[in-house]
């Protein structure tokens, strides 16, 4: 059963030789309501370490022309945080290591300054002038001013299963780890962008929650998640079900095992699950992702020895931004990362050859990108 909670794979994971050379991050998002038009907008919030033992007096910027000349490597805590749609950003604030106080251990916690995060309520305050993300391209930031208060309450999980086990972390087989505690998760409080109120209702929330750590990132990159989901059979909403994808190439060691997904449908308490590592299941995988000139589109399907998923999802562009991470040795290899969450789109669901449902999703948070090993 893939929805197991298991909260330890939370923990911080930035030990051993992944302590000098690693990321570790917490990811989430959500949609928020605008008090006074009544607009939805998704938002998103991330905690994310990078290379800890390295750590300096102040944070360590690997995109700063110094650094570069003199292959310096990153070291830092990032809080980033964003909003898609026509307006979209994302803003980077960076704390030295030394000024973080983290509770490594389930449950965990993490603060630096007024910013705050643990299993069940994160707060907040981000602000980037103009003149700071001309003056420093290596924050890789936008400008603009982002405040929250929010609560957490993580419904679902999506226990990915062998990948994230106690043995797979403490031998850290993987470059790129992912577990998600929360793949439905309510959001409550509010979130303020550039003086704008916004409120966070749970059942509007359509939340979700993850975390990913390892040495580097995976290309291609490919995330899919909504629990806004509705039954074209039935036409009505599904209330208890959520679906999420996650993967493109993981690598074991110096072995890359070409085209992989992890992918999970909790539909209405009982589990489909798509994952390559339970071999036993015969998991099969097509996908295709790729750009038009307006929109990014994915085409996934999916089968076992009892089930079938098929789904097609798309997102245009100008509701996205390109998300901005450097890895751990101080290279920018993705630069034409998507991310979004005004996704929409369509699951096709089988049980031995018979549609088990065919449902509308809105509200998908998703990311596609790739780049030239």
């Amino acid at each position: 059963m893939f929805s197991k909670s298991d909260i330890k794979r939370n923990e911080f994971q930035l030990f051993g030789k992944q302590a000098k050379k690693g990321y570790d991050w917490w990811w989430h998002s959500f949609t928020a309501i605008n008090k006074k038009t009544g607009e939805e907008k998704p938002f998103y919030i991330e905690f994310f370490f990078c290379n800890p033992k390295l750590a300096k007096d102040e944070p360590v910027f690997g995109q700063s022309k110094e650094n570069q000349e003199q292959g310096i490597r990153p070291s830092y805590l990032m809080v980033n945080i964003g909003c898609w749609g026509k307006k979209h950003l994302q803003l980077h604030r960076f704390f030295a290591y030394k000024d973080v106080e983290i509770h490594a251990k389930a449950p965990f916690s993490v603060k630096a300054d007024d910013c705050y995060l643990d299993e069940k309520k994160t707060y907040g305050f981000v602000h980037v002038s103009k003149e700071e993300a001309i003056a420093h391209p290596e924050y890789m930031s936008d400008s603009g001013e982002i405040s929250w208060n929010l609560s957490i309450d993580k419904q679902v999980a999506f226990n990915v299963g062998y990948g994230a086990s106690t043995l797979f972390r403490k031998l850290q087989l993987f470059e790129m780890f992912w577990h998600a505690e929360g793949m439905k998760s309510a959001f409550s409080g509010t979130i303020t962008l550039d003086e704008e109120e916004y409120e966070v209702i749970p059942e509007k929330s359509y939340g979700y929650s993850d975390k990913n750590w390892g040495k580097d990132f995976t290309s291609p990159w490919v995330w899919l998640s909504s629990n806004n989901l509705t039954s074209r059979i039935t036409g009505k909403k599904l209330e208890n079900s959520v679906f999420d994808i996650g993967g493109g190439r993981p690598k074991i060691g110096f072995i890359a095992l070409n085209r992989k997904l992890l992918s999970a449908f909790y539909y209405e308490g009982k589990c489909y699950e798509f994952n390559f590592s339970k071999f036993w299941t015969f998991t099969r995988t097509k996908f295709e992702s790729h750009e038009t000139d307006d929109e990014i589109i994915w085409h996934v399907e999916q089968k076992t020895i009892n089930n079938k998923m098929v789904v097609d999802i798309t997102c245009k562009k100008e509701d996205m931004l390109w998300i901005n991470y450097e890895a751990p040795d101080g290279k920018k290899r993705h630069n034409r990362l998507w991310n979004g969450g005004n996704g929409v789109g369509t699951i096709t669901l089988y049980h031995r050859g018979k549609i088990v449902d065919v449902i509308d999703a809105k509200n998908i948070g998703c990311e596609y990108g790739e780049f030239d090993k």
